[in-house]
């Protein structure tokens, strides 16, 4: 996918903000990038008409809440290529966090939170198990974390606030 080109410095500015604290407020976005908050509004506007800011999201402690057991599921279906209705279905399974369709050997990842080993035992028989195009399942248990971010990288554009001074050729 390309870069969008309409998204300049501010526009990064902002997302790089808006990734690190999702509640911060306009007035206080606009404090730091140096921009009037209806202008900060605007561009947030648009940025997310445009499809570039889908949303914010409260990060949430998985322990807090019983489901800290952290599983990656490797799944082989068996449905006509292109075909993503297994996918889709492991979509709204509760458990299930994010679903990739991959290439190799299995056909999705999924990233599935359950409260212990049983639990996962009984979404794979009961949930996945319940998807007609499933064969198979291989799932691995995360032991630890050491990072999980859904912060993605932005862009490095130019600014457009560089004033370049025009080079001198001495003879």
């Amino acid at each position: 996918m390309a870069i969008d080109r309409t998204i300049d410095s501010k526009d990064v500015e902002i997302l790089a903000i808006i990734q690190s604290n999702g509640r911060i407020s306009n007035a206080e976005i606009a404090r730091q990038v140096n921009m009037a908050p209806s202008g900060v509004l605007e561009r947030l506007r648009k940025l997310e008409l445009r499809g570039v800011l889908k949303g914010y999201e409260a990060r949430l402690d998985p322990h807090a809440l019983g489901v800290g057991l952290l599983a990656f599921v490797f799944v082989r279906v068996e449905e006509r290529v292109g075909s993503m209705g297994a996918g889709k279905l492991m979509a709204e399974i509760p458990e299930v966090q994010e679903v990739h369709h991959v290439a190799g050997e299995d056909c999705y990842l999924a990233k599935v939170r359950c409260a212990d080993p049983e639990d996962l035992g009984r979404v794979l028989r009961d949930r996945f198990g319940a998807i007609p195009a499933v064969r198979s399942t291989r799932s691995t248990i995360v032991l630890g974390t050491v990072k999980e971010s859904a912060i993605l990288p932005l862009p490095a554009v130019p600014s457009d606030d560089l004033v370049r001074e025009p080079e001198v050729t001495l003879a």
